[in-house]
């Protein structure tokens, strides 16, 4: 089971989308993390065959996707940012109408439609309208559709936006859930959404593959130190304008600021341990001043 992306590039007039990207997904979860405009969107519409690149190629264990057509597509399962839905279908008949979309037997559509509910938590909630639901109850109908055909690859864009903590946490443990036997790639520029659940990370900028590793390897390979420090209230404006910061938390009379810098930004700084958010802030981040600055 391999996808394989080889110099991939898509360009909209001037502005390239997605610029010479390379690189090979098996089983397991891959997240891709990157601010919005970064391009994520536009690679998992190639990916999905809704767009087609300006160049380079795209293969399923060495057969071009978009020369596969329905076959590949059968494998595919999408849930885009914004997921259409008739507002007035209850939510078993929306996905026995997506069922039906994608070819499924009857018998097959009925009994894949009740697991899929009872998996994603929804089977309570099989006759209520789709307009009545919650963001995240409607993101979970969402994932449920896609796995109607049981895909071997599972892309889905920005699948937590809008949701509040306890459903992301839901989420996320949905998706590692879904991902044996099968490849899941993820977009979101919420770290948290990925740390713990890739095997893989992806930080796309620019249209590009930054930087890829587990959590702990971007940490590690980015060699970021992070050091903790309490300045005057009348120095926050500085520090903010020279450095990287990572967190400003209000205390008595100033405040405790988590700095990204090669030097010690003040004489009473500590030394801290990186996180995946400082390295998402190292590569997304902006300051005033492009070395370790001055206040």
């Amino acid at each position: 089971m391999e996808l394989k992306i080889t110099n991939l590039t898509k360009q909209f007039s001037d502005v390239k989308a997605v610029d010479d990207i390379s690189c090979t997904l098996g089983t397991g979860v891959y997240g891709l993390l990157g601010v919005n405009g970064a391009g994520k969107t536009t690679l998992m519409r190639m990916l999905t065959t809704l767009v087609t690149p300006t160049s380079g190629a795209i293969t399923w264990d060495g057969q071009d996707i978009f020369a596969m057509e329905g076959g590949y597509r059968r494998l595919l399962g999408y849930l885009p940012q914004d997921f259409g839905f008739y507002p007035d279908f209850s939510v078993y008949d929306y996905l026995m109408y997506i069922a039906s979309i994608k070819g499924l037997r009857p018998s097959v559509a009925k009994q894949r439609t009740k697991q899929l509910l009872q998996q994603v938590g929804l089977w309570k909630a099989r006759g209520k309208k789709m307009k009545t639901l919650s963001g995240g109850m409607k993101r979970r109908a969402g994932i449920a559709q896609a796995m109607l055909n049981d895909p071997k690859i599972l892309i889905l864009d920005e699948p937590t936006a809008g949701l509040d903590p306890s459903e992301r946490i839901r989420f996320r443990n949905l998706i590692s859930e879904l991902s044996e036997d099968r490849i899941v790639l993820l977009s979101t520029h919420i770290v948290s959404d990925i740390e713990y659940i890739a095997n893989e990370i992806m930080l796309m900028k620019d249209g590009r593959i930054a930087a890829s590793g587990t959590a702990q390897e971007l940490i590690a390979a980015s060699r970021l130190k992070v050091w903790g420090c309490t300045v005057p209230k009348d120095k926050i404006e500085g520090y903010l304008k020279a450095f990287r910061v990572a967190n400003v938390k209000t205390v008595p009379g100033g405040a405790e600021l988590r700095i990204l810098s090669s030097t010690p930004p003040t004489e009473n700084a500590r030394e801290e341990t990186a996180t995946l958010e400082d390295v998402f802030l190292h590569y997304f981040g902006e300051r005033g001043s492009e070395n370790d600055g001055e206040v």
